[in-house]
């Protein structure tokens, strides 16, 4: 007697469907990108990119990107911390964990385990800690990605940014830091992709750097005491603890530097002449014992108002606006971040609120300037900029 196979009931469409679908998402996961993350510095940066991540897993993996955040590491009482684990750490697990919930931190041993869970490792680092900087070129060494806002070592020691780009160059591991100089804001890419690859000659680089300057300047108005304006400014949050910092300007050389890099100057940032907005008899001042630093510092600016009220007062007399800006002269190689005036027709006088903006001269943009223009600060901005680099750095890792 014949066998016969038993009746099979033909699928229906809906289980065709929900089959293929099945299907596919397998293959998708056979053909996937494996990245293992670790992320230095949880905080604010750090925890807005880590929401910003988790919101998109879906999205990531419709991509073909198997991502996992394995490892968070962080100063805490001046000690490097980290723990790594074999799932996703979520923002939950990094707001909430505590020092015996993890390791002394090496961030070397960090690198080696990303690369034992993965073939493609990525490290943030949204800390400013100068031992976290002086990791990068070991990072890169091992083939590690890293990406950063981090502007010390865009803009330090020129040997170990050297350093840094030939462990890249030799490993194949790239280095992310388009939000080194404009948070979310194309600027660096615009410059290296756009421009210098595409054979362009850059003879001018100008900008305003500083979002928390830009407000200050957008709001300083004739009439107007400077230091109501950073009182102002301190309580929106623009402000650093200590307003001499933002003040000074050395953050804005310091993104001087790094665009100067990228045309090819070997600067140092003590090769950048700062014209600083804090006055001469503020700047080792400190407060009484028991004052808030930045609440003192602005009592003791209004001592200075009538200057930078005279300055204003003959910039609108010029129709002119004060902006604090810092400039590239690729040509003659001089860099320079000072307070300058400028036509109202200006493109920096038509910034608002906390805009960054820089204008590219070059030998294809004349008369007028390739211009960039948008909000330079913020966590979110941030955050956004430094993901953007990420996926940049995936869509171009192998299989």
């Amino acid at each position: 007697m014949a066998l016969r196979a038993p009746a099979v009931a033909p699928l229906s469409r809906a289980a065709k469907v929900s089959a293929a679908r099945r299907a596919h998402k397998a293959q998708l996961s056979m053909m996937a990108k494996k990245v293992a993350v670790g992320l230095v510095g949880p905080g604010l940066v750090g925890g807005c990119l880590l929401e910003q991540m988790e919101a998109t897993k879906a999205t990531l993996a419709a991509n073909g990107m198997d991502v996992e955040v394995m490892a968070i590491a962080d100063m805490k009482d001046g000690k490097p911390w980290m723990l790594c684990r074999d799932k996703w750490i979520t923002v939950k697990d990094a707001k909430s964990a505590k020092w015996d919930d993890g390791e002394a931190g090496d961030f070397e041993k960090m690198a080696d385990y990303l690369k034992s869970k993965a073939p493609n490792a990525v490290i943030f680092d949204t800390t400013a800690a100068e031992p976290v900087s002086e990791m990068y070129a070991t990072w890169l060494k091992k083939g590690v990605h890293v990406v950063t806002p981090n502007k010390k070592v865009g803009s330090g020691p020129l040997k170990r940014y050297k350093t840094c780009m030939e462990n890249s160059k030799a490993s194949g591991a790239k280095w992310g830091y388009e939000t080194t100089v404009g948070a979310g804001l194309p600027i660096v890419g615009t410059l290296k992709k756009d421009l210098l690859q595409t054979g362009d000659k850059i003879t001018k680089i100008e900008g305003i750097f500083s979002g928390t300057l830009s407000y200050l300047f957008n709001t300083f108005k004739p009439g107007m005491k400077f230091s109501d304006v950073i009182a102002d400014a301190k309580e929106k949050g623009f402000t650093e603890p200590d307003p001499r910092d933002d003040l000074g300007g050395v953050d804005v050389a310091r993104k001087v530097v790094i665009l100067a890099r990228e045309c090819g100057l070997e600067v140092e940032l003590s090769d950048v002449p700062i014209k600083s907005l804090v006055p001469d008899a503020l700047a080792n001042w400190s407060p009484k014992e028991g004052e808030v630093l930045a609440d003192a510092f602005v009592r003791e600016m209004a001592a200075f108002d009538d200057e930078k009220t005279e300055l204003m007062a003959e910039a609108d007399k010029e129709n002119m606006v004060l902006r604090f800006v810092g400039s590239i002269d690729v040509a003659n190689k001089k860099c320079e971040v000072k307070l300058a005036k400028y036509p109202k027709t200006h493109p920096f006088a038509g910034t608002q609120y906390a805009d960054n903006i820089v204008a590219f001269a070059t030998e294809r943009y004349v008369p007028q300037p390739l211009v960039v223009q948008g909000p330079g600060a913020g966590a979110a901005v941030t955050a956004a900029g430094i993901y953007a680099d990420f996926i940049r750095i995936v869509d171009q890792c192998p299989e």
